[in-house]
């Protein structure tokens, strides 16, 4: 499936912008900035309880982000020993499995996009989901992640997630037919993700991603 570009209402910053990409797949892009972790950001509370609810394997904080069994997402990386960057990193990965899983279940609104996400993070997850679903695709193949960083802010309220991301064995998916659209692996295969994290004021495990930046077509993650 070809990149495609995604609007984002967000101020572009004096500096540099890093351009914003579609999470797994497209051509053309659109650019955003915004705040380093840090900065003073607040959380949203989800439109359904995101307390932990068990100990299923996908539903970390009780809301669903299984994925059918022809998506898989990788998450090659190792946690942090801070506690807060730790939490903050399981969150993002969980923020990366929401988007998919509403691509997977059709739909902007499912909770575990609301649970994982606020602000610019959410608008973000949206406009990734409805992308696909409003023209009909899906995901299939695996999206690698791994070479993670972290950057804890100084009022411990926010974290800065950075990652590489390998989508050259991830492929558009036509949901009507199933037939699946392979593309040639080059450099726009890899992108450079930052996603500032931020603490749910309500809880001390939940983290929601406020804001998505992406270096698209990063040769230094290949």
């Amino acid at each position: 499936m070809k990149r495609r570009t995604l609007p984002v209402a967000t101020a572009l910053a004096a500096t540099a912008a890093l351009l914003l990409t579609a999470c797994g797949g497209g051509d053309d892009k659109s650019s955003d900035n915004d705040k380093i972790a840090g900065a003073d950001q607040t959380s949203q509370k989800p439109s359904k309880s995101a307390e932990p609810a068990g100990a299923a394997k996908d539903k970390p904080d009780g809301v669903d982000v299984s994925l059918p069994k022809d998506m898989n997402l990788v998450f090659d990386w190792d946690k942090p020993k801070a506690k807060n960057e730790a939490a903050a990193m399981d969150d993002a990965a969980n923020y990366v499995r929401a988007i998919y899983h509403g691509v997977d279940k059709g739909t902007t609104k499912d909770a575990a996009v609301t649970a994982y996400a606020t602000g610019d993070g959410l608008h973000y997850a949206e406009t990734q989901i409805s992308d696909r679903v409003d023209d009909g695709w899906t995901a299939t193949g695996t999206r690698r992640h791994y070479r993670a960083t972290t950057h804890s802010a100084p009022n411990g309220k926010s974290v800065e997630i950075a990652f590489c991301v390998d989508s050259s064995k991830f492929y558009g998916k036509e949901v009507k037919t199933g037939k699946v659209r392979k593309t040639k692996p080059s450099i726009e295969d890899f992108d450079y993700f930052k996603i500032i994290m931020v603490k749910f004021p309500t809880s001390d495990k939940l983290w929601q991603a406020s804001k998505v930046f992406v270096e698209v077509k990063a040769a230094k993650c290949q």
